[in-house]
């Protein structure tokens, strides 16, 4: 693996085929990827860390999904990714949802975990105020944060029996400086839905029976919008799923891709 600095942006690339785009979610970082490097061992994976995530925590300026988009567009260009399957999780598959909508040249595939297409409107102001604590608060205030995501967004099944799993959720978030990670908040809180009829590339939709953020049910009603989307639900799975069922996850992706391209 190597990581590199574009425009800012840390972005580890691995292996060599057809391109692979991977964008995470609030809190996180290239490394909620690492999961489901079995399935992608003959392709060349593009994982970058978002502006304001990460090691690309450097920023100026506020955040909103259409500068993630730019960015993922400005990073494709400089390595020369003129086509590419694109995976997202959480507030990555709102970015990837925006990015096959604003390319479809560019996005031959999306795969999203826990996907969604914006914050419901009643999620926005607690979103805010975390962006609140966090830069209020610094480290103290990660830490709450972690704590507190990991009892909402991880299923019963992986607190009581995934230690590594919660650990990982945990440093993801502790890791984030809290300016970034503000502005990371406030970019979801304002995030505006791509419009679906506008997607026409396969798509997967894998969400987890306990994710409270992307619920099975919202996700089915995405997948009806969409013109050729196939929707995955994983038992005892809050919303962290690659991390929560790395396994299930790579299964479903094998399977996508076998069937779907």
């Amino acid at each position: 693996m190597a990581t590199q600095y574009v425009d800012r942006i840390a972005v580890e690339t691995n292996g060599s085929g057809d391109d692979v785009l991977l964008i995470h979610g609030l809190g996180g970082t290239s490394n909620v990827w690492m999961p489901l490097m079995p399935t992608l061992m003959r392709h060349r994976t593009v994982r970058p860390d978002l502006p304001g995530s990460g090691r690309s925590a450097r920023v100026d300026g506020p955040l909103t999904i259409e500068r993630f988009v730019q960015a993922m567009l400005s990073l494709c260009a400089s390595l020369n990714v003129e086509r590419a399957h694109v995976i997202g999780h959480s507030m990555g598959t709102i970015v990837a949802f925006h990015l096959a909508a604003a390319a479809p040249q560019l996005v031959r595939s999306l795969a999203l975990f826990g996907p969604l297409l914006a914050p419901p409107d009643a999620a926005r102001p607690g979103i805010r105020a975390r962006a609140e604590k966090a830069r209020g608060e610094g480290d103290a205030g990660l830490q709450a944060i972690a704590d507190a995501i990991v009892e909402a967004a991880t299923s019963a099944d992986t607190r009581a029996r995934q230690p590594a799993a919660v650990a990982m959720v945990r440093e993801s978030v502790m890791r984030q400086t809290p300016d970034g990670y503000a502005r990371s908040c406030e970019a979801l809180a304002g995030a505006q839905p791509a419009d679906p009829a506008s997607i026409t590339c396969p798509t997967l939709m894998v969400t987890g029976d306990e994710d409270a953020i992307a619920p099975p049910q919202a996700v089915r009603q995405i997948g009806e919008r969409l013109g050729d989307a196939r929707v995955e639900i994983l038992s005892r799975c809050g919303h962290w799923t690659t991390l929560e069922r790395p396994s299930e996850c790579n299964d479903a992706l094998r399977r996508f891709y076998a069937r779907r391209l």
